[in-house]
C-alpha cells in the first residue's frame, strides 16, 4: 500500500510543477532533499534544486511531463517518458525562441516519510539543444574524417 502511496506523492509532484505551482511541488520535498541531475556535477540541495527548476520553468512554457510508465519499487519510483513546452523565456542565454520542444526524459525518485527526498534525473540535453536550433560543431579531430566522408560522396555522385 505504501508503494501506492509513494506513486501517488511523486505525480502529484510532477502534476504540481506542469500546472505551475511550484511552492505547492517544492512542499512535496524533504528539508535534506538532495537531487542528482545528468550534466550537473554535484549533487543540488532543495533551494539548488529550486533554482534549476525555476530557470526550466521560467524558460518553458506550457510544459508536461507525460509517463510512458512509472515503477514503483519499495521506497523509489521510476518515470520515464517525455517532456514537451514551448520555449517562451530566455534559457542559458538564449532568447525565447516559441519553438515546442518535446525531450525523452527518465527519474527515479526517493520517498521517504511522505517526502521526496532524493531526485535522480536525466534529460535528452542534446535533444533540447537541437530543438531550439542551436548547431553543435564537431570536435577539430574529427573534421578531418567528415571531408573525407563528404568528398568521398561527391565523388561516388560525380
Amino acid at each position: 500500500m505504501l508503494t501506492e502511496q509513494n506513486k501517488a506523492l511523486v505525480l502529484q509532484f510532477y502534476k504540481a510543477f506542469d500546472d505551475r505551482k511550484m511552492e505547492q511541488a517544492l512542499e512535496l520535498l524533504a528539508p535534506n532533499f538532495v537531487a542528482h541531475l545528468a550534466g550537473i556535477a554535484e549533487p543540488l540541495d532543495e533551494v539548488g534544486f529550486k533554482q534549476f527548476g525555476m530557470s526550466f520553468y521560467l524558460a518553458f512554457g506550457q510544459g508536461q511531463h507525460i509517463f510512458d510508465e512509472v515503477i514503483v519499487s519499495g521506497d523509489r519510483v521510476v518515470t520515464y517518458g517525455r517532456f514537451t513546452a514551448t520555449h517562451l523565456g530566455e534559457f542559458q542565454g538564449l532568447p525565447p525562441t516559441g519553438k515546442q520542444i518535446n525531450l525523452s526524459i527518465m527519474h527515479i525518485d526517493r520517498v521517504e516519510s511522505g517526502k521526496i527526498v532524493e531526485h535522480w534525473g536525466q534529460g535528452d540535453a542534446l535533444g533540447l539543444m537541437q530543438q531550439l536550433g542551436i548547431v553543435f560543431l564537431p570536435a577539430p579531430k574529427l573534421l578531418p574524417y567528415i571531408l573525407k566522408g563528404v568528398v568521398s560522396k561527391l565523388f561516388r555522385k560525380a
